[in-house]
């Protein structure tokens, strides 16, 4: 394995031969948590997961309101060359196709939060998951 940094990258990225190694968030109702596992269970490569129970995925829409929405976040690491057996498994439990993101593994250290860019057409602007959510974490993340 090897590290070095991409240009557009704020850390070093880990590579090996099966590609860039990924932190894989997954979030889901807390009812579906035990079909998610047996799902990642059932996957060609160990999983180990991280179980975020006071996880939260929070819109923020462009004229500063926030909807907060609580969730149970899986977390594990995986390298890219997986990401397509990952998505595979829970397009089978017919979670949103929003659900998975995922970063650089050396990134996700740094943070408690997951900020990506609304899908086209959504009516707010951020998606944050959040892997331990309080209103002080969100004052923090918006800091940033």
């Amino acid at each position: 394995m090897q590290t070095r940094p991409l240009a557009e990258a704020p850390y070093p990225t880990l590579k090996g031969a099966e590609g860039e190694l990924l932190s894989i968030a997954i979030t889901v109702e807390p009812r579906l948590l035990e079909r998610l596992l047996d799902a990642l269970a059932g996957l060609d490569f160990p999983i180990n997961p991280q179980i975020y129970h006071q996880a939260a995925i929070v819109h923020k829409y462009a004229d500063g309101r926030q909807q907060v929405q609580p969730v149970t976040m899986v977390e594990f690491p995986a390298y890219a060359s997986r990401l397509t057996e990952v998505r595979a498994a829970i397009e089978k439990l017919e979670l949103p196709s929003d659900a998975l993101v995922h970063q650089p593994a050396l990134e996700c250290l740094h943070s408690g939060f997951i900020a990506t860019p609304a899908p086209p057409g959504a009516a707010y602007a951020v998606v944050v998951r959040y892997r331990h959510w309080s209103p002080q974490a969100a004052q923090a993340a918006n800091r940033q």
